[in-house]
């Protein structure tokens, strides 16, 4: 059932890829958002048939692979995971449905989105060291590609160093899965196998900085994080929402699975430098978003603000703090997704996202009121307004990490002000005032541009009410895990 997952897009992908003839970028767009919605809807199903009380992994596949290296083809879905595949459907299926139809070379990008996509869903399922670091570095060459190819005017500098950080993740993460497995005498790379909590304090410590400054990178988390703002500028629409909605988290899960997970002792001495190091990150990426005049960069530093937030959650490393660093990757995965595109419409009728250039946009005649609408509404929910996603989970991870890091978490929760400083910046240049003669005569502004950014606010609204359908899903996974502080599947 699993395999699935992983085997649609990669199905999608080369059917498209490897058509004998010349296809148009509709028809291509058409059938790769045909495979997304198929492995959206087998996700769906998934969770329908999921076991929230069950706390170890669920539809669980082992077939041995590679004996001579201790590599097993293992997967499995639990609490932590499966919120995660269901963000990564949903963004899949808009990243999709918001490219262009007139794109050069549709077949390959196409090709790449579904490649990129059946990277990340493999990474949530593994259930083995190796088997993940596959993955991991699976999606690598393809969104290098589609930054490289169809970014913007910088996009080879952008891509390159998208390219040479992500790949000293890799190394570093290797070398630390590597050390888990030779170092603890395990007989094989599996989860279950595993047996690090024998291992003393210092190789503890040794393996899990590995850890951090490889997923660090991933996240990002300061100073690892100068290639995302070049990344998110120079990358189109479509693959800003997927890289800051879901790529990101693959970093902030890492760390969580396997950081926290595997070396309980040596996080637990790192904790009190983890919050500090969220800290920094909370307050470096909201000043350097109140400094930026292009809104997609502002919105790419906020990014790197919220993903400390996560950081702390896990430092705190308390069953509520945990379940709100889960909550919060999938609040910034919607919203961020959701400026994305808002910013991607402006750029596409304005012709610019310069907060120098552009003003009024608000203006009900002339102007973008209904995009102006969503900007608000997300900035909102970034900015943690209650009864959105946003102040839900970074309720849960301030209440969660309190007891344990009082002043961290105080000062993280300056962040939030932060927020809606930058943030009221960009909607009192852009959206307010009399419309700028710069972008006079704008186009029109159809429904199918709005449609993606419509269903992102639903969500963000529905979760912010109802919380706890995303904390049914995931709760008991979380509690398990904190509580044992070595919560490994036993693979069926």
């Amino acid at each position: 059932m699993l395999s699935t997952l992983i085997l649609l897009p990669l199905l999608g992908a080369a059917l498209i890829g490897f058509y004998p003839s010349a296809i148009s970028g509709k028809l291509a767009r058409g059938v790769a958002l045909a495979f997304a919605v198929i492995i959206f809807l087998w996700t769906v199903f998934l969770t329908i048939e999921f076991d929230p009380g069950e706390v170890g992994q669920q539809f669980a596949e082992s077939l041995p692979w590679i004996d001579a290296l201790g590599l097993n083809y293992n997967l499995g879905i639990d609490g932590l995971s499966l919120p995660l595949l269901l963000l990564n459907g949903v963004l899949t299926c808009i990243a999709i449905y918001s490219g262009d139809e007139s794109i050069q070379r549709p077949r390959f990008y196409y090709s790449l989105v579904l490649l990129l996509s059946a990277g990340v869903i493999g990474a949530f399922l593994a259930q083995d060291l190796l088997l993940f670091f596959l993955f991991y570095e699976l999606e690598l060459i393809p969104l290098y590609l589609l930054i490289a190819i169809w970014g913007g005017a910088k996009r080879g500098y952008a891509a390159t160093k998208f390219l040479i950080y992500t790949s000293v993740s890799g190394i570093l993460i290797l070398a630390s899965f590597l050390g888990m497995v030779w170092l603890s005498d395990s007989p094989s790379f599996g989860l279950a196998t595993l047996n690090t909590h024998t291992l003393p304090l210092g190789t503890q410590i040794l393996l899990l900085v590995g850890i951090l400054v490889g997923f660090g990178i991933k996240i990002p988390l300061v100073p690892f994080h100068t290639w995302l703002p070049d990344a998110h500028v120079e990358a189109s629409t479509p693959i800003s929402v997927l890289l800051a909605g879901i790529l990101l988290k693959l970093g902030t899960y890492g760390l969580l699975r396997f950081g926290m997970n595997l070396l309980p002792e040596a996080w637990e001495y790192a904790a009190p430098t983890l919050a500090t190091w969220a800290v920094v990150s909370v307050l470096f990426g909201a000043s350097c978003a109140i400094a930026q005049t292009d809104m997609k960069k502002m919105v790419a530093y906020s990014s790197i603000g919220h993903m400390g937030y996560v950081l702390l959650a896990a430092a705190a490393a308390t069953p509520l703090s945990v379940l709100g660093a889960v909550m919060q990757m999938i609040s910034h995965g919607l919203i961020s997704a959701m400026l994305f595109l808002v910013v991607g419409v402006v750029y596409k009728k304005a012709g610019s996202r310069d907060l120098e250039v552009i003003r009024g946009l608000l203006n009900p005649e002339r102007g973008m009121p209904v995009i102006g609408f969503l900007m608000v509404l997300g900035v909102m929910a970034s900015a943690g307004i209650p009864g959105m996603v946003g102040f839900i989970s970074e309720f849960i991870v301030f209440r969660g990490s309190f007891e344990i890091f009082p002043v961290q978490t105080l000062i993280s929760m300056l962040g939030t002000g932060l927020t809606a400083v930058y943030f009221l910046i960009l909607l009192n240049r852009a959206f307010f005032g009399r419309l700028s003669a710069q972008v006079t005569n704008l186009p029109r502004v159809y429904w199918s541009d709005r449609i993606p950014a419509f269903i992102l606010a639903v969500l963000i609204v529905v979760f912010g009410i109802e919380p706890s359908w995303l904390v049914h899903w995931t709760e008991a996974t979380i509690t398990a895990m904190v509580n044992t502080q070595n919560l490994v599947a036993k693979i069926l």
